[in-house]
C-alpha cells in the first residue's frame, strides 16, 4: 500500500480487529514522517488499548546513520522499528542504544523472499536455518530483543532462545489466500504453533474486497488453533 489516503481508510475499516499497523517503505515513501504521524494517530483512535505503530524501514547502514534513523522513528512513536542484522554487531549496538523504552528494535534475519539460492548469490554457503540463528545470536549480543524471522526458522529460535527473544513472523498467509512472491509460509494458525508473538499478514487482508471480514476469519483460525 503506498497511499496515505488508503491507508486511513482501512484502519478505520479494521478498527481494533487490528492491534499492530504496519507502515513500510513504500508507504513511508509516500507519506513521509507527517503522514505516519497521522496514520499513528488513527491506529489510536481505532484501537486505544492495544493499537501500535510498526515501522518497517530496515535500515542498514553505518552505525552513526542508523543510530540517527533510529531516533528520528522514536520521534514517531514507533512501538517496533527494524533494522538489517547483516549491517553488523557496532551496527545493531548503535541501534539498541539509541532505542528508548517504548521502541521495540526488532532484527531482519533473512528475508521470507529468499532461500538457500539467494543466500549463495550473496556469498552465504549456509542453509536459511542456520543463519537465521547465526543472525539472531549476533542481535542478542548486541543488544536486541526482538527478531523478524519466516514461520519455519520460528521453532529452532525459540529452542535456543526461549521466551527471552520476541519473534515477529512475516510470511503467514491462510490457506484460502492466493499465493504471491513470499516463499517461506506458514498458516497463521502453524506460525502460532511454532512459536510466533506476532504475525505480519498484509496482502491477504488489504487486498481483500472485505478486508475486516479477511481479518475476522483469521482471527477465527488463531482462536481455533489455541
Amino acid at each position: 500500500m503506498t497511499d496515505e489516503a488508503a491507508a486511513l481508510r482501512l484502519i478505520e475499516r479494521l478498527g481494533d480487529a487490528i492491534a499492530f499497523y504496519k507502515v513500510g517503505l513504500e508507504l513511508f515513501t509516500h507519506c513521509g514522517p507527517e503522514g505516519t504521524r497521522r496514520i499513528r494517530a488513527a491506529i489510536r483512535a481505532a484501537n486505544p488499548e492495544r493499537g501500535g505503530l510498526f515501522l518497517d524501514l530496515k535500515f542498514h547502514d553505518i552505525p552513526n546513520t542508523v543510530a540517527g534513523a533510529v531516533r528520528s522513528a522514536a520521534a514517531l512513536e514507533a512501538d517496533l522499528l527494524t533494522i538489517h542484522l547483516g549491517g553488523g554487531g557496532r551496527m545493531i549496538a548503535a541501534a539498541a542504544a539509541e532505542a528508548p523504552a517504548g521502541t521495540l528494535i526488532l532484527g531482519v534475519s533473512v528475508l521470507t523472499s529468499s532461500d538457500e539460492g539467494t543466500l549463495r548469490e550473496t556469498g552465504v554457503a549456509d542453509t536459511v536455518n542456520a543463519q537465521v540463528l547465526r543472525l539472531a545470536r549476533l542481535g542478542v549480543e548486541n543488544g536486541l530483543r526482538g527478531i523478524v524471522a519466516s514461520p519455519h526458522e520460528t521453532a529452532p529460535l525459540r529452542r535456543e532462545f526461549g521466551r527471552a527473544l520476541t519473534i515477529v513472523t512475516p510470511g503467514v498467509r491462510p490457506a484460502w489466500s492466493g499465493g504471491d512472491d513470499q516463499r517461506r509460509t506458514m498458516t497463521p494458525s502453524e506460525a502460532v504453533r511454532a512459536g510466533s508473538d506476532y504475525l505480519v499478514i498484509g496482502r491477504p487482508i488489504t487486498a481483500s474486497a472485505d478486508p475486516r471480514e479477511a481479518a475476522a476469519r483469521i482471527i477465527e483460525e488463531l482462536a481455533d488453533a489455541a
